[in-house]
């Protein structure tokens, strides 16, 4: 496809936005117009990622400051909390992309819950499509506005509908154990985020309670048909980025590891992105660093009728960027692998 199009990309001082640049300057249709970060207005992208220097950036503005004439898609990979108001001001013939939480979830009373606020744009919140890929490829297709999930709901997901749809395993005794790089907690200044802090130890965050749970719970309720409420501890690793997900799941009454494996394998034979490995062959996050590949194991536990699903994706580009790139890909018409086609990086 010969067309091109343009793209501004709101939040590009941060990780998930600066992945948006590294990935789409691989993409032949898409040219990056405008790029904003309030923090660093007037600056050179250049000045603020010197890795990514002589690529004749436009320079970082506000985000009022978008001229929007000319645009056709928006990347908002702003912090959460901060994109429901943004969006409601992009000119309606502007496809969206966001990046943050404020429209994964389908109820806005749901929202509130987890996120502490009133959702303030519900009326958008209509018209969003979950953009779990390999799921939500038509709707995602015909969409306008469009939730990349987060990274641990996207490899929760991916290792899980399959058997939840083909009622394969008991749906009331989900255990994810969770881990991802640091970059995961945003690149805002926190103590919690500081080297020393970081370095040299793994500790978990969220417990019980993470945000990313109900957004879960809301997409296996969906394929299973009643609510589902699962089991779900992340973990921070010292490590910049990567996740890896370990699941524990009880087997219908008959129902194998092989049956498992097979399952996934015939569900995503088609997908070029999902990897299902062989038996005895375990994934790590080194099989995904910088790519927007998933690869999946899945282990028969020594306890019986249960079975280990191992996954690991890389965080910011599957579990964010990548993603976001994949579905707009989708959106204009273009291959869906487009600017996404490179293996992951070694050691």
């Amino acid at each position: 496809m010969n067309k091109e199009i343009n793209a501004v990309i709101l939040g590009a001082s941060g990780y998930t936005g600066v992945e948006l640049v590294r990935l789409l300057l691989r993409h032949d249709s898409v040219s990056i117009r405008a790029l904003t970060a309030n923090s660093h207005a007037g600056e050179s992208y250049e000045s603020v990622f010197p890795h990514l220097g002589f690529n004749n950036f436009p320079g970082l503005i506000k985000n009022e400051e978008i001229d929007w004439d000319g645009i056709d898609v928006a990347f908002c990979a702003l912090p959460h909390g901060t994109t429901q108001n943004v969006i409601k001001t992009i000119p309606k013939n502007i496809k969206v992309i966001d990046l943050s939480a404020d429209f994964r979830l389908d109820s806005p009373n749901i929202y509130s819950e987890w996120y502490g606020h009133e959702h303030w744009a519900p009326e958008l919140q209509k018209e969003a499509v979950y953009g779990l890929t390999e799921f939500y490829r038509d709707k995602i297709t015909k969409s306008r506005l469009v939730a990349c999930p987060g990274c641990y709901p996207t490899a929760a997901l991916i290792q899980l509908l399959p058997i939840v749809q083909a009622n394969q395993i008991d749906v009331d005794d989900i255990i994810i154990d969770a881990k991802s790089g640091v970059t995961g907690a945003g690149r805002s200044l926190k103590e919690t985020s500081l080297f020393s802090e970081i370095a040299e130890g793994i500790h978990p965050y969220g417990v019980a309670h993470h945000r990313h749970a109900p957004e879960i719970e809301q997409e296996i309720t969906k394929s299973f048909g009643r609510r589902v409420i699962v089991n779900f501890t992340p973990h921070l690793m010292p490590m910049n980025r990567g996740e890896l997900v370990t699941t524990y799941v009880r087997c219908k009454k008959g129902i194998s590891a092989d049956d498992i494996r097979q399952s996934l394998k015939d569900r995503y034979e088609e997908e070029h992105f999902v990897r299902i490995l062989d038996e005895g062959i375990l994934p790590s996050t080194r099989h995904v660093r910088g790519s927007n590949f998933v690869v999946i194991s899945v282990v028969a536990d020594r306890i019986k009728d249960r079975v280990i699903l191992i996954t690991a994706i890389d965080n910011l580009v599957k579990g964010s960027s990548g993603q976001a790139i994949q579905n707009m890909n989708l959106m204009f018409g273009f291959d869906e692998i487009m600017a996404l086609e490179q293996e992951p990086l070694f050691p």
